[in-house]
């Protein structure tokens, strides 16, 4: 059996729900985000976990509790695992954004990895933080089940530099709906998605419209 890293993107927030950039700690859930938390932990606390890995954000934190709550097990922050620190942006609008900070934020959208938020984070920055928590899982653990839970910019930079996209396209090449879950298979050969945005663990009502069909919001 591979090493099995299961992605897991928080539930939602009310800047989720509004379509606002936040990578601020002290962030809740809403009620229907609380939900989305205790519906993953249903479907899936009777896995075989070997690890959890949670950002130490207050909203990750929220998603993977109901987990730890229904099998026992623990889980362990990494500060890598953070989101995208969204600097002067933090808690905005893309439009707002746009008109308040118009030249870093064309910069940003042609090329985020190597632009920043206005006094925020690098994707490049996040790359290398982030494939610092997975050089140490591959270290600890040769085979099972790891969950990690971060956030959307997050977890989109880990999938492109596991599957050796370019991290200037995260932003334009893949989705990631609230607690939408991707599963990548760390093979003899190389990395495997094995499983992409699912999100079969929340009833109809929890998921997004767009939720699992390419899209992004």
């Amino acid at each position: 059996m591979p090493l099995r890293l299961y992605l897991l993107r928080n539930a939602e927030t009310e800047y989720c729900r509004t379509g606002r950039y936040c990578s601020r700690d002290g962030v809740s859930l809403t009620d229907r985000g609380q939900q989305m938390a205790d519906f993953f932990a249903k479907a899936y606390y009777q896995m075989d976990w070997q690890g959890l890995f949670c950002s130490p954000l207050n909203h990750a934190i929220e998603t993977i509790q109901p987990l730890c709550r229904a099998t026992g097990l623990d889980f362990e922050c990494r500060e890598g695992l953070r989101e995208l620190s969204f600097g002067k942006w933090e808690g905005m609008a893309p439009a707002a954004v746009n008109q308040a900070f118009h030249d870093d934020y064309i910069r940003w959208l042609a090329d985020p990895a190597w632009n920043s938020p206005t006094q925020g984070e690098k994707g490049m920055q996040v790359a290398r933080r982030s494939s610092d928590v997975l050089a140490e899982i591959e270290e600890t653990y040769a085979n099972g089940n790891v969950l990690i839970v971060s956030h959307k910019a997050t977890l989109r930079i880990m999938l492109c530099t596991l599957l050796g996209v370019d991290v200037g396209r995260y932003r334009d090449r893949l989705a990631m709906p609230v607690t939408a879950l991707s599963l990548v298979e760390l093979m003899d050969y190389g990395p495997f998605v094995r499983r992409f945005n699912d999100c079969n663990h929340l009833p109809l009502h929890l998921r997004r419209p767009w939720a699992g069909n390419g899209s992004d919001g």
